[in-house]
C-alpha cells in the first residue's frame, strides 16, 4: 500500500461514515430508485436525501438517470455493494467490540427522530420577539 493513498482512503471512509449517506447507499443496493423512493425507505427528509445523493454522485459512487420527469439514482459500481456486504460480514464478528469501543464515541441515533412542534411563548409574543419554545 502506498502511503500517499492513505489520505484518499480516509476521505472515502469519512464519506461512508455519515449515517444518512450510508442509509441512502443501503436503499440503493437493490437497484435504481427515485428520490421519493429513497425518502420512503430511509425516513430521511427529501432535501437531506437530495443533498446526500448529490454528494455521492459527485464522488462517483452513484449515477443519475433521467426517466421522464423523474431522476433515478443507482450505485455506480457493484464493488460498493460488495463493500457494504463485507462490512456486514465483518460486523457480524467484531460488531460487539466496535459498539463497546469508547474511542469511537457514542453511536448516532438511527433512524433519526422526528422534530417536535415549536410554538412561540407568551413572553416572546408580548415582546415582539421570535423566540420559540419546544412543546413537550
Amino acid at each position: 500500500m502506498k502511503t500517499s493513498d492513505i489520505p484518499l482512503k480516509a476521505k472515502l471512509f469519512r464519506g461512508l461514515a455519515d449515517p444518512s449517506r450510508l442509509a441512502v447507499l443501503e436503499a440503493l443496493r437493490d437497484g435504481a430508485l427515485s428520490v421519493n423512493e429513497v425518502v420512503r425507505r430511509t425516513r430521511l427528509t427529501q432535501p437531506n436525501v437530495s443533498m446526500h445523493l448529490g454528494c455521492l454522485a459527485e464522488c462517483g459512487l452513484v449515477i443519475r438517470e433521467r426517466q421522464g420527469r423523474f431522476v433515478h439514482y443507482e450505485i455506480a459500481d457493484k464493488r460498493v455493494v460488495k463493500l457494504l456486504d463485507q462490512v456486514e460480514e465483518l460486523l457480524g464478528e467484531v460488531g460487539g467490540f466496535i459498539a463497546a469501543c469508547a474511542r469511537y464515541g457514542r453511536p448516532e441515533r438511527w433512524p433519526p427522530r422526528a422534530r417536535r412542534a415549536v410554538r412561540p411563548t407568551k413572553t416572546s409574543l408580548y415582546r415582539g420577539r421570535t423566540r420559540a419554545r419546544v412543546r413537550p
